[in-house]
């Protein structure tokens, strides 16, 4: 663990300097990935790094676990508040269809680009670069936003699954808490990760690094891999 924190920690670093940029900026929402984030970048670049909590209809313990990160490991922050923002969105914008569901996650991926739009605010006015913090197993499965939580300069843990990113957590002393509470976004209540995908985070990374994993769910790992194809990719162009 200590030879992939040091890894991390000076690519975080290659990744400013060859881009020009004075430090970064993320999003911490009390979740595992963004606390492993925010350490190893408080580590890499010390005060060039800043962390923004974005409540948006959130859950309040989430941004305690958010400035427990903050005061555990000393790093720079600033709350931004996107409820009213929010809210005047979904006021305004008509409701244009009568699928339930497909209502639900409309609305629920404005958060994470209202998050987006911010963190680039930010982003532009300090000359920073804009981390992700995405892990193998969701970006796999597309289990992210467009243009929203996938809407970054860097992604660290683009080669990391979930597994891993939870022995890391462990290695660099998060809050037991953070790394045992059910993986969320946050999206609305109850929500969690795998409760919306159908599948555990513990088969995906099974499917992902051998393979073996019951059929019903290597399929429906496979289907999410391929419905979600458009999101791994630059949008698309003709060839003519």
């Amino acid at each position: 663990m200590e030879k992939l924190k040091n890894k991390l920690v000076n690519w975080i670093r290659q990744q400013v300097e060859m881009a020009g940029t004075g430090g970064v900026v993320f999003g911490l929402s009390g979740g595992i990935d963004s606390s492993v984030t925010a350490v190893l970048c408080k580590e890499s670049l010390k005060n060039r790094c800043f962390a923004l909590i974005m409540p948006c209809n959130s859950i309040k313990k989430d941004i305690k676990d958010a400035y427990l990160i903050i005061n555990k490991f000393s790093i720079p922050c600033k709350e931004v508040l996107l409820d009213e923002v929010y809210n005047n969105l979904i006021s305004i914008l008509p409701k244009i269809t009568l699928d339930k569901k497909s209502y639900q996650i409309a609305k629920a991926n404005l958060k994470p680009r209202l998050r987006m739009l911010t963190l680039y605010y930010f982003a532009n006015s300090l000359n920073y670069l804009v981390v992700g913090t995405g892990n193998r197993s969701e970006l796999a499965v597309g289990y992210f936003t467009k243009y929203g939580d996938g809407g970054v300069d860097i992604l660290p843990f683009a080669n990391l699954t979930k597994s891993q990113v939870r022995e890391l957590a462990k290695y660099l002393n998060i809050p037991k808490r953070i790394i045992e509470k059910a993986p969320s976004a946050g999206l609305w209540k109850g929500q969690t990760d795998e409760g919306e995908m159908g599948v555990t985070y513990n088969q995906i990374d099974k499917y992902l690094i051998s393979g073996r994993i019951e059929k019903s769910f290597k399929e429906k790992i496979e289907e999410m891999i391929i419905k979600s194809v458009h999101k791994r990719k630059t949008p698309a162009i003709p060839d003519f």
